[in-house]
């Protein structure tokens, strides 16, 4: 079993290889840009603390590992079409010849969503949920934010939007290698509202508000992967008729 599996294994490894030797490469140019980047990601939070609250660090060692982490995640953006293709390329044995053709596709929208969803998290999202959580208790309490807790917390909730996001494009090939199709995605809508719901109270801020703008798109989302995967299958079923035709 073991020999069977090696080579998916040495195969797992070069493409996780390059995937890791990009995301450097990308990370130490990033590394020399951290301070705008950074002006960035904080500039939602300064826009939602009150007059007398700042930004602070509360450890020595906070900033410069600030600087790391903000370096990794832009890093990890900015590669994101080179992991995208060394996916691609690990599956694509797997695949038909007529199948392999959407390497282009698939990286190109991948990206392009993952994108979309992080835009929507920055410009929606995280403006609104800062204003909540933090005019809640600002009556009460100063506040007085750590950076490094809010930069784990920035790119944790946009890399979840991100993610999120790239259900159309998952929904897309699983519909083409024929795992799915619309009427599995109508059969299970229900339960598909129950696990949105969930994950959106997972991996956003503890509000209901942040929760419902991951929830409401997901499922604006899921409902055009049930129109992808149909016109997705029956492109496949038109497939074999027109390769019959041509014989």
């Amino acid at each position: 079993m073991f020999e069977e599996l090696k080579p998916h294994l040495v195969e797992l490894r070069k493409r996780l290889a390059i995937s890791i030797f990009a995301v450097m490469i990308c990370f130490g140019l990033c590394f020399l840009f951290w301070n705008p980047l950074l002006a960035w990601m904080t500039a939602p939070l300064k826009q939602a603390l009150p007059v007398g609250s700042n930004i602070v660090f509360t450890q020595v060692q906070e900033p410069f590992f600030t600087a790391m982490k903000v370096a990794f995640f832009a890093g990890l953006i900015l590669a994101l079409p080179v992991i995208f293709w060394q996916f691609w390329l690990f599956v694509a044995p797997g695949l038909y010849e007529n199948e392999k053709k959407y390497v282009i596709p698939f990286v190109i929208s991948a990206t392009f969503m993952f994108i979309c969803g992080a835009t929507f998290c920055y410009y929606v999202v995280v403006p609104l949920g800062f204003q909540f959580l933090i005019n809640f208790g600002g009556q009460l309490f100063t506040a007085m934010p750590s950076i490094g807790e809010y930069v784990g917390f920035f790119t944790k909730i946009l890399i979840a939007f991100g993610i999120s996001f790239e259900l159309p494009v998952i929904t897309f090939f699983l519909a083409k290698i024929g795992l799915i199709d619309d009427v599995i995605l109508k059969k299970y809508f229900r339960y598909a509202i129950i696990v949105i719901f969930t994950f959106s109270a997972i991996v956003t801020p503890p509000d209901v508000l942040s929760q419902f703008l991951m929830a409401v798109p997901l499922l604006g989302l899921y409902g055009l992967s049930i129109l992808i995967a149909k016109s997705a299958s029956q492109k496949d079923e038109s497939e074999p008729d027109a390769q019959n035709a041509n014989e």
